[in-house]
């Protein structure tokens, strides 16, 4: 597996023992069984962002420091300069890059993502967490699945949802698609 993935894994096995708390904890607030948690936990299998938001929401912890590691440091400002967001492939078919992640105490978490085309047939994958999302395309087409309904987004289209709905994007016409998403 992705050496990324198994960094985020040892944040996750590092915030449990800081907290002093059993994986059945942290399970029951992913809605998943403590077996599914180790699984995560071991670095195995991939982590979504759904389940690192529900994490970080529930310990009052910032979702950049699950992801990336590293501690939010300016509260009146933040900038990162065209490609040099904190970056992490979770999968080979998605991309984040942190906007935000040195600003504290965000009550959003903008990233850039790219979607790698895949083959046709796949399924899309679905995630879902607590809160409310926008995403604008930047560059490329999308399918977007939300609550069982396929939209395709243009380049310079946008949506704004409920993210607490089964969701999951496609990059379409065999390119790769980055759009903004920004996670309320």
């Amino acid at each position: 597996m992705n050496e990324q993935i198994e960094q985020i894994a040892k944040r996750l096995v590092g915030l449990r023992e800081a907290l002093d708390i059993g994986p059945e904890e942290i399970a029951r607030v992913c809605n998943l069984s403590k077996e599914e948690y180790l699984l995560l936990e071991s670095g195995q299998v991939d982590i979504s962002v759904s389940v690192l938001h529900q994490i970080a929401q529930a310990y009052n912890i910032e979702l950049t420091t699950l992801m990336f590691g590293s501690e939010p440091r300016m509260s009146a400002y933040f900038i990162t300069r065209k490609g040099k967001g904190e970056a992490v492939e979770r999968t080979k078919a998605y991309k984040y890059q942190s906007l935000a992640m040195g600003f504290s105490d965000r009550i959003a978490d903008p990233f850039i993502v790219t979607v790698h085309p895949r083959p046709a047939g796949e399924p899309v994958y679905l995630n879902a967490h607590k809160g409310q999302e926008f995403n604008i395309v930047i560059k490329g087409r999308m399918l977007i699945q939300i609550n069982g309904k396929d939209l395709i987004l243009e380049e310079g289209d946008s949506i704004y949802f409920n993210s607490a709905l089964p969701h999951g994007m496609q990059a379409l016409d065999n390119k790769e698609v980055q759009f903004l998403a920004i996670i309320l």
